[in-house]
């Protein structure tokens, strides 16, 4: 059992299994609301039900995307004959399936609430159904960059030689990072779905505010997207940045935490926004005059909300570069 070929191929299987494992609940359950709202929005109004059902299936397939990366990642690890130069290699294919399977649940999740509101929103205003379209397309594209932020970490991951560095403590840096991407997408994800969704309920509510509320919508994801963002940023540092071999278990320990702190402390700010922006846009389509007042709200509770992210940045770099 000590020879490192072995322990390379089970890493590989089980970074394959939890890529796929994890990588295949966010989907599932975005696309399972999306067909869910499709049924009410059909028995609601069967007049417009092959227009619901065609929104319904690209909805889903967008949300399929975050499963068809988690897929690749998978395949990859199953079906590559990786190096076993050293002990590292194990803890990189772990990390690398970590990372896609985790970074794939928010953006599968989010896709489906923007996809479910437009079916819903295509019943109550037929009219409006390209605009919807349109708008559900723009959201769910923005969900998915969490989870491409995790996929470029794994194939980073995955295509990059780490052979040449000490095994204690990169083993740690290296899962740290997996952790940092995965675990940071998943706030990011859901929340810039939310945002979307309440886009599309406010254009099915009032169409002819669709450009402000699409616009309020874009930039309250894009401040969603911040944590993720630190998420990857973290990841990066862990993965490129250089550590002396380890004199003790308390090194490698101090770089997994790191990745463990930024990727938990991710999750909570990026729902958090999420819901602040949601209610904004909701609001904007009911309100078209509070506009201005409503994005300035909006951004200061952001603001508030970001700040707990922050933190667990501040304390992640603490971990690495001066702990």
């Amino acid at each position: 059992m000590d020879d490192i070929q072995v322990w390379v191929k089970v890493a590989a299987f089980v970074g394959g299994g939890l890529a796929m494992g994890f990588g295949a609940i966010g989907a599932a359950i975005g696309e399972g609301y999306t067909a869910s709202k499709a049924n009410e929005a059909i028995a609601r109004n069967p007049g417009v039900s092959g227009e619901i059902f065609k929104s319904m299936l690209i909805g889903q397939a967008i949300a399929e995307s975050a499963s068809i990366f988690a897929l690749v990642v998978a395949m990859i690890l199953l079906f590559t004959s990786f190096s076993a130069d050293s002990w590292v290699t194990v803890s990189v294919l772990l990390a690398a399936g970590l990372s896609m399977g985790l970074g794939a649940i928010g953006s599968g999740v989010g896709s489906g609430f923007p996809a479910g509101e437009a079916c819903t929103g295509m019943a109550r205003q037929p009219a409006a159904g390209p605009r919807l379209t349109t708008n559900m397309l723009i959201g769910s594209a923005v969900c998915q960059t969490p989870a491409i932020f995790a996929l470029v970490t794994s194939f980073i991951l995955l295509f990059t030689n780490f052979s040449d560095r000490p095994v204690s403590p990169t083993w740690a840096a290296i899962l740290g990072a997996g952790l940092a991407s995965g675990l940071g997408a998943i706030g990011s994800g859901l929340g810039g779905g939310l945002v979307a969704k309440s886009s599309c309920e406010g254009i099915a509510r009032q169409p002819l505010c669709a450009t402000p509320v699409t616009n309020v919508m874009l930039l309250g994801q894009a401040v969603t997207q911040t944590t993720a963002i630190y998420g990857l940023l973290i990841s990066f540092v862990l993965m490129f940045k250089g550590f002396a071999p380890a004199q003790s278990i308390a090194d490698p320990i101090r770089l997994l935490a790191a990745g463990l702190c930024m990727g938990i402390g991710a999750i909570g700010p990026g729902i958090g926004e999420g819901f602040t922006a949601q209610s904004a846009v909701q609001w904007i389509a009911r309100s078209p005059g509070a506009i201005a007042e409503l994005t300035r709200s909006m951004l200061v509770g952001q603001a508030v909300a970001e700040s707990t992210g922050i933190y667990a940045l501040v304390i992640s770099l603490i971990l690495i570069f001066v702990a």
